[in-house]
């Protein structure tokens, strides 16, 4: 069996976005692993437009080529992790769009993520687990959350440290994440296989 193939996605697009330093420390940990690969995928890279399409490319081709250049990314990769932050309680407007931009691409494939903020984006995690699930993806429990004194530590709305000062703290919630993700990408995409 070929490796697992996970896009890390970067869910914020504003100019100011704290997700650059998260991404590059998950990006350079994840790497150390040899049971799966990984690329960083960034929204920005993307310019989609609000979903304005007839229906979800589950039931029709989208026309718009900005999805459709969205969706030919996605296929590419047997799992998926998420960095958000939090926006409300819940996931960023960005990111949230660009799961509606897809369907088929997302769906027997695993969901894992990455929070930062106050109380480490749980309530976002949380919202994205359930439309995860609706997406017909399989969400994972371990996550890893980037918050309360830690997330100050780190942040440019506190001390602005490296990631360093965090490593020790995020390292075990990482690992299991990335355990549970390899376990899930492996068995669906046996299962895709199987059933394609």
């Amino acid at each position: 069996m070929t490796k697992p193939h996970i896009a890390i996605i970067i869910g914020s697009t504003r100019d100011t976005r704290f997700a650059d330093k998260p991404a590059a420390w998950l990006f350079e940990n994840a790497q150390k692993r040899d049971d799966m690969t990984f690329e960083l995928v960034d929204l920005r890279d993307y310019d989609l437009p609000l979903f304005n399409e007839p229906a979800s490319n589950a039931w029709m081709p989208s026309s718009d080529p900005r999805a459709v250049r969205w969706q030919e990314k996605l296929a590419e990769f047997d799992g998926y992790i998420f960095l958000t932050a939090e926006y409300n309680h819940s996931v960023t407007g960005s990111l949230k769009n660009a799961l509606d931009q897809a369907y088929k691409e997302w769906t027997h494939k695993p969901a894992a993520a990455m929070g930062y903020g106050g109380v480490g984006a749980a309530r976002a995690i949380e919202h994205l687990r359930g439309i995860a699930i609706e997406l017909q993806m399989v969400p994972l429990r371990n996550a890893v959350h980037l918050g309360g004194g830690e997330f100050f530590k780190v942040s440019p709305l506190g001390a602005n440290g490296a990631m360093s000062e965090v490593d020790a703290t995020l390292q075990p919630s990482l690992k299991a994440m990335l355990d549970e993700l390899h376990w899930w990408a492996e068995a669906t995409i046996a299962q895709r296989a199987k059933t394609a």
